[in-house]
């Protein structure tokens, strides 16, 4: 199990590494290696056609019949949650046990195996955090399940083909409850013992991927062709959408920009680690529904 642990804390931050396998000197926080410089800084792929994240216009989505009902396999499943961690002081991350959790329908080309979440925010639930926009709005926060297409071995093989990844992203909206959902109350709790860079902790059994994403109708999305949000920007992603936020209290949402840090509790705290939104380049954003 350790082992198995190990493997999966490896491929879960492929994102943070740049093809050829050396660190990408990229950031959030600072002017000289936040989203507005990686074209430059990893140009390769962070420079392409086919970037995410992306505004999508509503009056310009089209109507798309083979975007079904999914299949989501072990998302009720608490042993499949595995890990939180804070991953290269650049996100929280939680590891999933991808022999369990698959993803498949919803008009994607096969099984996609589920191997993590993790989140992307603002500074506080008042400010705006999310990567993808709708007409321009910008949410708080925005949650990407991340799930590796199950004809290749693995993330690294699937990052070299068009549709090698899948994710499923999740507005997330601020309620005035507090401590609202409960299942999120037990996430961020556990913020604080993950507070450094690299910190991680055991979770298994504490909470299920359905209970994270209660109250939110998973049949009606957006879909459209990209890429990574962080370097190196592989444009292999399967984007999904959905229409629907997430709605959570707003004292929970805020903890996120106030527990965790980029570096250590020396350095700066963990705000805005989102990436700004890229150009269409001539992609049509597709639904079941306009």
């Amino acid at each position: 199990m350790k082992a198995q642990l190990i493997t999966l804390l490896a491929v879960c931050l492929l994102p943070t590494v740049v093809s050829n396998g050396s660190a990408a000197g990229w950031c959030y926080h600072l002017p000289t290696c936040n989203y507005t410089t990686w074209a430059a800084l990893v140009p390769e792929h962070c420079s392409g056609a086919r970037q995410s994240p992306v505004n999508i216009i509503t009056a310009d989505v089209q109507a798309d019949p083979s975007l079904t009902a999914f299949t989501f396999t072990g998302f009720g499943d608490s042993s499949s949650v595995l890990q939180i961690v804070n991953a290269r002081g650049k996100t929280v991350k939680v590891l999933l046990d991808d022999r369990k959790m698959s993803v498949s329908g919803g008009g994607l080309p096969g099984l996609y195996r589920t191997q993590q979440f993790h989140l992307h925010w603002g500074n506080g639930s008042s400010k705006p955090g999310s990567e993808h926009t709708v007409n321009g709005k910008q949410y708080p926060m925005e949650l990407h399940i991340v799930n590796v297409r199950s004809i290749y071995p693995n993330a690294r093989t699937a990052l070299k083909h068009s549709m090698g990844l899948a994710v499923l992203a999740f507005f997330i909206e601020a309620t005035n409850d507090r401590g609202k959902p409960a299942s999120w109350n037990n996430l961020t709790s556990y913020l604080s013992r993950i507070p450094d860079k690299g910190d991680v902790l055991d979770i298994m059994h504490e909470l299920t991927m359905d209970s994270l994403l209660q109250g939110v109708d998973r049949t009606k999305y957006y879909r459209y062709l990209g890429s990574l949000t962080t370097p190196p920007c592989n444009e292999t992603v399967v984007w999904t959408v959905f229409k629907e936020p997430i709605k959570i209290s707003q004292d929970l949402i805020s903890l996120f920009s106030t527990t965790t840090y980029v570096n250590t509790k020396d350095d700066p705290l963990n705000t805005n680690n989102f990436r700004g939104v890229q150009p269409l380049n001539g992609r049509v954003i597709t639904s079941q529904i306009y």
